[in-house]
């Protein structure tokens, strides 16, 4: 087994009434060299929160975690992917942005990540 980290990216259209939708996950494993960032965005669902959101922005700023991701492309692409990782998951003041990271176990990061997108962020998972 592997130990791994991952995070939720959020975004949370107004701050002051504290609702989020989960947008996204994180998943970072050094053992197995692994680092990836997978969303999507229920805008509907964001819509009924804040109708006034800037969709587009918040696709923009979704698609830059991907890309910071990306092995060989993105702005982060000579960084360490645990430095990756870490400036990913620092706190921001941003409409999308990640909450806490948790650590977990796997022999395979990419599973870990479909099944948290699945539960987490689609709401596909059985229970």
């Amino acid at each position: 087994m592997n130990v791994y980290e991952y995070a939720l990216i959020r975004v949370v259209p107004d701050v002051e009434r504290g609702e989020l939708i989960n947008a996204g996950v994180i998943v970072y494993c050094q053992d197995r060299d692994y680092l990836c960032a997978r969303v999507a965005l229920d805008e509907p669902r964001l819509l009924a929160l804040a109708p006034d959101t800037d969709l587009d922005a918040v696709r923009h700023a979704l698609t830059a975690y991907e890309l910071a991701c990306a092995p060989e492309t993105g702005p982060l692409k000579g960084e360490a992917l645990g430095g990756r990782f870490r400036w990913l998951t620092a706190p921001r003041s941003t409409i999308v942005r990640t909450g806490p990271v948790h650590p977990g176990l796997t022999e395979d990061p990419g599973a870990a990540l479909d099944r948290l997108m699945a539960r987490l962020v689609l709401r596909t998972a059985q229970k």
